[in-house]
């Protein structure tokens, strides 16, 4: 089966509520793909509408080129993790691993070996009901990988984990995609985004905003912006003025710089003898593209809860 997510112009309203409005996107093979928006922006209602849980107005998803519905034995083609809590708290934990797997007529060796994937062994025949929310999201990752499935859908894995345990998820997440699995992944944690992401889908207002590689995404936010750090911030200011910079003063001895690579404005500075101590080009983060990229969307969405519409997705 191949492992891919293909979403095709999905709408779907809740009453007057427009939720979905054209999504449509691809998840590929071999990488990670951060699904990101703000709240209501519809990231929610997509997974569900993927998993056949909510039916779509209009439109288009499959998983390996087959709607959700026409799978037979879904664990083993797509994995997935919408809500950590949806478990039978008065059940071991490997007792709720083992009736899935009979569900999809897997053996207990493969829920044995999910759980050490995990990193559950230790814990896993208390009550799931007492695990904390981190070890909660590591048995619905579990639950995700019974069927070894080439496509994994998680919705939020970071929350709730500790400090080892988002290393421990940003690195099993590139370990599945080195694998060839396709691996969408929503979550309000750019800085996890960064470094566990190849690609991104920002969406908002129901709709894709961007589409695009993280590295993609940063460069285009960090534009041509170089930082200077000088003592003499008025004669820096004038030689690079005069060389067709726009300059601006970011601190007591900092410049930010505009329209001029950073390369030219070393060779600009040191042709008019002006002194600095340093000179770099800005990086944006992911999360400065991602809040530049939805500005208008969290604009419309304060806007139309502030007016008494009911946030129905996220």
């Amino acid at each position: 089966m191949e492992a891919t997510i293909e979403v095709s112009g999905l709408r779907k309203r809740f009453g007057p509520t427009t939720a979905l409005d054209g999504m449509s996107f691809t998840v590929e093979p071999g990488q990670v793909t951060g699904f990101v928006g703000p709240n209501g922006a519809g990231k929610s209602t997509t997974m569900r509408v993927i998993l056949g849980l909510d039916a779509a107005d209009e439109g288009t998803a499959l998983i390996g080129g087959r709607p959700y519905r026409d799978l037979r034995h879904p664990l083993s083609h797509v994995g997935s993790l919408l809500d950590a809590a949806a478990l039978q708290p008065s059940r071991t934990a490997r007792n709720h691993l083992l009736w899935l797997a009979h569900s999809q007529g897997l053996s207990a060796r493969r829920v044995d070996e999910v759980v050490e994937q995990a990193g559950l062994g230790t814990v896993i025949r208390r009550k799931a009901g007492g695990y904390s929310l981190g070890m909660r999201q590591r048995l619905g990752i579990a639950a995700a990988l019974l069927g070894d499935p080439p496509v994994l859908m998680l919705d939020e894995p970071f929350n709730g984990m500790d400090p080892e345990g988002i290393v421990w998820v940003r690195g099993f997440l590139r370990s599945l995609a080195a694998q060839g699995r396709a691996v969408l992944v929503s979550s309000h944690l750019m800085s996890e985004l960064e470094d566990a992401a190849d690609h991104l889908v920002v969406v908002g207002r129901g709709k894709v905003i961007a589409d695009a590689g993280v590295a993609d995404l940063i460069a285009a936010a960090s534009g041509d912006r170089v930082t200077v750090r000088t003592t003499a911030r008025t004669p820096a200011m004038t030689a690079l003025a005069n060389a067709g910079a726009t300059v601006a003063v970011t601190g007591p001895d900092t410049l930010t710089v505009s329209g001029l690579a950073a390369q030219d404005v070393v060779t600009h500075l040191n042709s008019s003898a002006v002194p600095f101590s340093e000179i770099s080009a800005h990086r944006a983060t992911l999360e400065e593209a991602y809040m530049e990229l939805t500005r208008e969307a969290v604009e419309f969405r304060a806007a139309t809860v502030g007016e008494g519409a009911e946030e129905v997705s996220r």
